[in-house]
């Protein structure tokens, strides 16, 4: 059952959803399924299906639904619209606000769990193990 969050974000008011999802909430939008009542909350699924690293399902006032990736959108104009690569299409495509009912977060969110203290710390444990090497083959050759 779906749930509306009476708070808002950045001046939106936040959108219903199907997972009961925490307005502002920390996390990956993935699974999760915006059907906007307005278009200033279209404007903010439109935002966070940007920010998305993973592709996106986006029912159409036409009943069609396309699945890809969003990687342009232009909400300031007068007719607001979004682009991206389908699945099943090499060549991108470009849907009007006015068509979009629902965008769902479907694909694997590729950038989940992978912050900036992870990828210092990954680097920091290569950088020691590249240096124990370094020690190791030098104390194998006699230089230390």
């Amino acid at each position: 059952m779906a749930s509306h969050h009476e708070a808002a974000i950045d001046g939106f008011p936040v959108m219903t959803d199907t997972k009961n999802h925490t307005a502002g909430g920390v996390g990956s939008p993935e699974g999760r399924l915006f059907r906007p009542a307005s278009r200033a909350e279209l404007a903010e699924a439109v935002e966070l299906a940007f920010d998305y690293r993973g592709d996106v399902t986006v029912e159409l006032t036409s009943g069609e639904s396309v699945v890809g990736y969003l990687f342009n959108r232009d909400a300031t104009g007068a007719d607001p619209w979004i682009e991206l690569f389908p699945a099943d299409d090499p060549s991108s495509r470009r849907v009007g606000y006015a068509q979009i009912v629902s965008l769902a977060f479907t694909g694997e969110d590729t950038a989940t769990g992978k912050s900036w203290e992870t990828w210092v710390s990954k680097k920091e444990s290569e950088r020691r193990a590249e240096a124990a090497r370094i020690e190791a083959d030098a104390r194998t050759r006699g230089h230390l």
